[in-house]
């Protein structure tokens, strides 16, 4: 009897242990599949979460060239607005509130004209891809002939495209742009410094931007040059890492917030973070690596909130 009580003993204990390894599988398994919920080929590890970089010793002034004449990117803000492009600032009457922010940051060619009560109508400082400044151009009395006092816009871009030594017809207009408005400064990011925003990119996520066929976004660029210039940064528009991933999924909102009729924002999203022939802009993994710097660099996100 001594024997078999034992022996059960034990076969109850190998079956205890054995329950509880598959438990704590299950629960890792469950976890995990929660965090890569819609964006699993770029899920950044807690080992990669580690590799910040401290943008506030980046070299502002190094970083940046005038378009035309001698001026200097010295632009600093106690508090700052950085206003997305998605249509979810819209219906927040947060305009009021952004224009008295002491510098507000736009993107590429999202107006202001029509949309002021919701996105406010002060621009600081604009962030344009190469890809926009078409757009930009095309519209002088919405991004040009502003008001505001010595706004700022910064050009980025593939540098043999957008580069000064580059001589193209994008960079021949972009300095024509800066010759006519001379209210303007207008800059470009120098060929060193578009590298070292590669090179964050892989610090930060673990993936080489090239080799994981990525365009960083401009949303990407302007976060950092938010993050040189600002003390405390209020984002307006920008939904969470996971908000694409929610069930029951997120109703359908336009990818901007001045194009209606233009793509859902979440399948815009997915599609990107997901896509492997061509290049995507990974907006997905971004919003991750912009959940950690929240802390470190004082950054809230409202509209929606978290």
């Amino acid at each position: 009897m001594g024997l078999t009580s034992k022996g059960q003993q034990s076969h109850r204990l190998v079956i205890c242990a054995a329950g509880l390894v598959l438990m704590t599988l299950l629960i890792l398994y469950g976890s995990n599949n929660a965090s890569d919920a819609g964006f699993s080929p770029f899920h950044v590890s807690t080992h990669q979460a580690l590799k910040i970089t401290d943008l506030k010793k980046w070299a502002l002034r190094e970083g940046y060239v005038p378009i035309y004449g001698n001026k200097t990117m010295n632009l600093r803000c106690h508090s700052c607005a950085l206003v997305s492009s998605s249509s979810h600032v819209l219906g927040t009457k947060a305009g009021q509130e952004i224009d008295q922010t002491e510098c507000v940051i736009r993107m590429n060619d999202a107006p202001t004209l029509g949309y002021d009560n919701d996105v406010g109508n002060r621009t600081t400082l604009r962030v344009v891809a190469h890809s926009s400044v078409f757009r930009v151009v095309r519209r002088p009395n919405e991004f040009l002939h502003r008001a505001d006092k010595q706004p700022i816009i910064i050009f980025w871009g593939p540098p043999n495209k957008i580069g000064k030594d580059s001589k193209g017809a994008l960079y021949r207009l972009i300095q024509r742009v800066s010759m006519t408005y001379t209210n303007v400064s207008c800059f470009s990011i120098t060929p060193s410094k578009m590298r070292k925003y590669d090179s964050l990119f892989l610090r930060e996520t673990g993936r080489d931007r090239q080799r994981s066929h990525s365009w960083l976004s401009t949303g990407w660029f302007t976060m950092v040059i938010a993050v040189e210039i600002c003390d405390n940064i209020k984002v307006y528009g920008m939904v969470s890492p996971n908000h694409c991933g929610k069930k029951p999924v997120s109703k359908k909102m336009p990818y901007h917030y001045y194009k209606p009729r233009g793509p859902d924002e979440c399948v815009t999203y997915m599609q990107n973070e997901i896509g492997k022939k061509g290049n995507h802009h990974r907006f997905i993994t971004e919003k991750q690596v912009f959940a950690r710097w929240a802390k470190q660099y004082n950054i809230s996100f409202i509209h929606p909130s978290w």
